[in-house]
């Protein structure tokens, strides 16, 4: 047999990845025969639905997604206020609790996304088709109705079902250089009588949004994230993701959606899912780390005092805030889902967001803790109790959290296996590189061209996150993505 293209064997280690931390990366054959008994995309559910098919709702998302889980479109108030509207994909009305299809979205809890393949939650039949919020096409959805007044703030929310038409399907990369003044406006804007204004209009109320969560001390970071370049099956570079507006507009609105859901539900009485991040365990570091800028933090953790920290320093280093904040989200410590029960005790907010009232809602295509959200939120509108048990819900809480982590794992070993295809001609290369992490598991280093990441085995002695060294290339492991360096 010939050798495998670098598609091939990137997704072979991604299948490997999987199953050895219990995601399943095939869909069993019960759940591919409901999913293809199904005719027609649902057009009955048990809440009110009002018509909104005349709105000019839009999707953003990125170039090849199919697996559109929101629209958003805004309406000018008098008072200088905008209402937004965020519509989601109703997955709960095709996807029915227990059943095949449901069971195989409880197992894995999410879609694992790897530089050579996707490997869905629901079948591509549903998830880009049938429950995808698809151009041009009636779909039901939850609606997240919201008023942002002149100050950013939330002023009022309403929860409603709803049939929707996207008007647009659009693209992150298309409306950032829109919006920006770099390209003219994407064919699919152009086409739709209003839908520049329509844009214009989400991207200032987003803004507001952002202004708003900001000032309370959401923190704002530059992430290096690396796409994967390939000509047809073959890698030819990880390319650095520059900052984008577009993304900057969904994540705003969703966000804000998302806080909306959480206090629809416990206004209801009814229990939740909520997404959280603990106040972080190694703030003693991220006060080191800002010291060493001159630029110092409170004893105690201050998001507020975080963010104003971090602005300070984008603007005064631009070029090296990207690994700043790769440092800091590092130390922050990662999220996880817990119940929040009626009349219990307040559970913990997201640190990182600044926001208390937030839960996942917004993409129940892809992730479990939305669609089961999702049966909350509809149960709630159309009257009944709610659809889990406690006990129920705390289960599904803990094993989102650890199948979450374990997707995250998978999508960063097949990116290492990635850069480790990508630098294995260059073993022996020096590079500036940052240190991104230090614990008992080993010291790792990122350099910035290309961004890649990898463990220092030699030399790693007395260095912390946030430190600068210089490394060389010392080998490379592409089936256990491993590229490893040692001090120079």
């Amino acid at each position: 047999m010939s050798d495998p293209s670098n598609r091939e064997r990137l997704r072979a280690i991604a299948v490997d990845a999987m199953r050895a931390r219990g995601l399943d990366p095939d869909f069993p054959p019960d759940a591919l025969r409901q999913a293809e008994a199904l005719a027609a995309p649902p057009r009955v559910t048990e809440e009110p639905v009002r018509d909104l098919r005349a709105s000019l709702w839009c999707s953003i998302d990125n170039d090849d997604s199919r697996d559109l889980d929101q629209l958003s479109v805004a309406m000018p108030l008098a008072d200088g206020g905008i209402q937004v509207l965020v519509a989601i994909a109703d997955v709960d009305a095709a996807v029915v609790r227990s059943s095949p299809l449901d069971r195989h979205a409880a197992l894995n809890t999410t879609s694992v996304y790897t530089p050579a393949a996707i490997f869905p939650m629901l079948p591509e039949k549903l998830s880009t088709d049938l429950t995808s919020l698809a151009e041009h096409e009636d779909r039901l959805a939850i609606v997240v109705d919201l008023t942002t007044a002149a100050d950013g703030s939330v002023s009022r929310a309403d929860i409603y079902g709803g049939l929707v038409n996207n008007r647009a399907k659009l693209t992150y990369n298309g409306v950032d250089a829109w919006l920006e003044g770099r390209a003219a406006p994407p064919p699919a804007v152009v086409a739709v009588l209003g839908m520049d204004a329509q844009l214009k209009l989400q991207d200032r109320a987003a803004a507001l949004l952002g202004q708003a969560r900001h000032a309370q001390g959401a923190l704002d970071f530059a992430t290096v994230d690396a796409a994967p370049v390939f000509d047809g099956d073959t890698l030819r570079d990880l390319r650095a993701e520059p900052p984008n507006r577009a993304k900057a507009l969904i994540e705003n609105l969703m966000v804000a959606a998302n806080g909306a859901v959480a206090r629809f539900l416990q206004g209801r009485g009814f229990p939740l899912i909520r997404r959280v991040v603990r106040v972080p365990a190694r703030w003693d570091r991220i006060v080191a780390v800002a010291a060493e800028t001159g630029d110092p933090l409170p004893a105690s953790p201050d998001s507020r005092a975080l963010a104003d920290f971090l602005g300070r320093r984008r603007e005064s280093e631009p070029d090296r805030f990207p690994d700043l904040s790769q440092t800091i989200i590092k130390l922050l410590g990662s999220g996880e889902y817990v119940v929040d029960r009626p009349g219990g005790d307040d559970p913990p907010g997201h640190f990182g967001l600044a926001v208390r009232d937030y839960t996942h809602s917004t993409a129940p295509n892809r992730r479990y803790p939305d669609l089961v959200t999702q049966r909350l939120m509809k149960a709630a509108l159309a009257g009944h109790q709610p659809p889990y048990a406690l006990d129920d819900l705390d289960r599904i809480a803990a094993h989102c959290t650890q199948q979450e982590d374990a997707a995250a794992k998978v999508e960063r070993q097949v990116r290492k296996s990635a850069a480790a295809l990508l630098m294995a001609s260059r073993v022996g290369d020096r590079y500036d590189a940052i240190v991104t992490g230090a614990s008992k598991k080993g010291t790792f280093v990122r350099i910035s061209e290309p961004p890649v990441e990898g463990m220092l085995v030699r030399g790693e002695q007395g260095i912390d996150v946030g430190d600068r060294v210089f490394v060389r290339l010392q080998r490379v492991d592409v089936d256990r993505g491993f590229i490893d360096f040692v001090r120079a």
